[in-house]
């Protein structure tokens, strides 16, 4: 679903399930149902394919390469809004509590695609996040705010032990109980 466009930028509302761009499993992405209409679409940053959001493209290079540059100087904010399973080893959260997580990611060539914690391979990746609220069954809704903008940071810093030791619900990849 298309949300805002002009002559130089589309924002999209992506659904999960949809790869952004295009990938190795041969499934259709946004960038090419969009250059299918649209023709010239740059893509100037990613979901994962499980994640649903706002998704923006570039109708041109001068646009892509304005907006790459404002992504790496951290002029555009992200927020995220999930639920964490519970979970028994996780960390406990209350209701408006507020934090960041901060630990360094690299790919996990043994279990591909999963990043792992490395503090000797691993890059530099810091989400803020704050808790809305504790629910009955012991589920959690949270904003994250990522600072950096690493592969799976959301949903390593949410699993890990070193993060909040509550994985996504729905994250099966990092342990989280199906939605």
């Amino acid at each position: 679903k298309i949300i805002f466009e002009d002559e130089t930028i589309i924002a999209i509302d992506k659904p999960s399930g949809t790869p952004s761009v295009p990938g190795l499993d041969g499934r259709i992405s946004v960038q090419e149902m969009l250059a299918e209409s649209y023709g010239e679409i740059h893509s100037v940053h990613r979901l994962d394919m499980d994640t649903s959001g706002i998704l923006i493209f570039a109708r041109t290079m001068e646009a892509a390469s304005d907006l790459q540059r404002q992504f790496e100087m951290h002029m555009v904010r992200k927020t995220y809004h999930a639920r964490l399973s519970a979970a028994e080893e996780g960390k406990a959260l209350a209701e408006g509590q507020t934090g960041i997580v901060e630990f360094p990611l690299c790919p996990d060539h043994d279990e591909r695609p999963r990043q792992k914690a490395d503090k000797t391979q691993g890059k530099p990746s810091t989400t803020s996040y704050e808790v809305i609220s504790v629910n009955d069954d012991r589920t959690i809704d949270i904003v994250f705010q990522p600072l950096t903008g690493r592969t799976h940071q959301l949903r390593v810093h949410a699993a890990h032990k070193l993060g909040l030791g509550h994985p996504i619900a729905g994250d099966m990849l990092y342990g989280g109980s199906p939605s």
